[in-house]
């Protein structure tokens, strides 16, 4: 394919750079993108959302959006995040597969391709990238990873590295922070084709980690809170119903304990009333949060229903424009 015919083609990939003081990094990085969209036989874009820097990044960015024309700049004022971060992106973004990728020179931009071509040959809808070589927080991604492949049962060796995906995969990842994380099991859970490929990770060269130990336990608890939304989140009654069922049950159950204890032996025992109040008022609160959830999760779904329909109209109008 010439370069002309590519140039006047649709965009195929575009390549989703989160970027928070990457100043030092960023002219390579960009570099080394172009050099890549020279050698495929598609068309590229990338994007760059400056996440708030409070370094050089929006002059350097500034700077190489002169020099080359496939580089579009998002702005945020403030620094919101990763997932905030995609979000902006993907809605700038014109391409049909989207690739997460940092601006920290880690991973190489040449390897790319290898991420999109089973998207592109059919034979996935999301590919993961498998880090090579020594990472520092080893310990920590191989129990996140065990821990996301227990609860969720996804085969996939790594699940938050660079990533490349189709774009309404986007659309599965609810736009809360630091959620991008499970995109992953997100899409499983939709039933999205899952791949994996191995991408070389280096040592950074200049600027220093975002991500502390500090984030492990915000990370453990938006894993368990993914999970449960993905266990019971279109059939809350199944959580709340039966855990109000049981507390009611046991409750009825020690209210007859005690009504037995009271009049056949004459044992009057108020701690045991007092059980048997919190059991069953807990239980009939229980089953009526299940009630309130099932409402919720009808209109979800009938939201869901309302947005395919509003976008196959568009399409079509489209089509017909």
């Amino acid at each position: 394919m010439t370069t002309t015919a590519v140039a006047s083609s649709p965009v195929e990939l575009s390549v989703l750079v989160p970027a928070k003081d990457e100043a030092e990094n960023l002219p390579e990085f960009v570099e080394r993108c172009a050099a890549m969209f020279d050698d495929v036989d598609y068309r590229c874009e990338l994007v760059v959302v400056d996440d708030g820097s409070t370094d050089d990044t929006p002059a350097v960015l500034d700077r190489l959006a002169e020099r080359f024309p496939v580089l579009r700049i998002v702005t945020h004022r403030g620094q919101r995040g990763i997932a905030d971060a995609l979000k902006s992106a993907g809605d700038a973004a014109n391409g049909r597969i989207f690739v997460f990728y940092p601006a920290d020179l880690q991973f190489d931009p040449a390897e790319i391709p290898s991420l999109v071509d089973p998207i592109r040959n059919g034979e996935a809808d999301l590919v993961t990238g498998t880090k090579q070589g020594h990472y520092e927080k080893a310990f920590v991604s191989g129990v996140y990873n065990r821990l996301c492949r227990f609860l969720f049962g996804v085969n996939v060796t790594d699940l938050n590295a660079v990533k490349a995906y189709r774009r309404e995969i986007m659309d599965s990842v609810p736009g809360r922070p630091d959620w991008h994380r499970f995109m992953v099991v997100m899409a499983a859970a939709d039933g999205y084709r899952l791949a994996e490929r191995p991408v070389t990770l280096h040592p950074r060269k200049a600027g220093k980690s975002k991500f502390g130990i500090g984030r492990i336990p915000v990370g453990v608890l938006d894993l368990l809170s993914v999970w449960f939304q993905l266990k019971f989140g279109r059939k809350p009654m199944l959580f709340f119903g039966l855990s109000g069922s049981i507390l009611f049950f046991l409750g009825l159950v020690t209210g007859i304990a005690a009504i037995v204890l009271r009049y056949g032996y004459g044992v009057g025992f108020r701690p045991l009333l007092n059980l048997v109040m919190m059991l069953v008022i807990s239980g009939i609160a229980l089953f009526g949060f299940g009630f309130v959830g099932e409402l919720l999760a009808s209109n979800r779904e009938e939201m869901r229903r309302l947005g395919a329909s509003i976008d196959r109209l568009a399409d079509e109008l489209t089509e017909k424009h």
